[in-house]
């Protein structure tokens, strides 16, 4: 029989600080975190991307977790 290629399924978590009046270059800097990762590793196909905030104990925003699904 001849091989099977089988799809390879990965998950890549990135994560970010959020310091109030910083957020935009941080946004911009995790963006760039993730299209280099896309670009060195080879991704094929990105089946998602999404984002989470993480909060302290009053409920602010202090961090942005980014997990992207991709095809190898």
């Amino acid at each position: 029989m001849g091989e099977k290629k089988v799809k390879g399924y990965k998950v890549k978590t990135f994560v970010t600080e959020v310091k109030i009046f910083h957020a935009m270059k941080e946004l911009r800097s995790l963006d760039e975190q993730v299209n280099r990762f896309i670009v060195e590793n080879g991704v094929k196909k990105v089946l998602s991307v999404s984002d989470a905030a993480t909060t302290d104990n009053t409920g602010a925003t202090i961090g942005l977790i980014r997990v992207l699904a991709y095809e190898s």
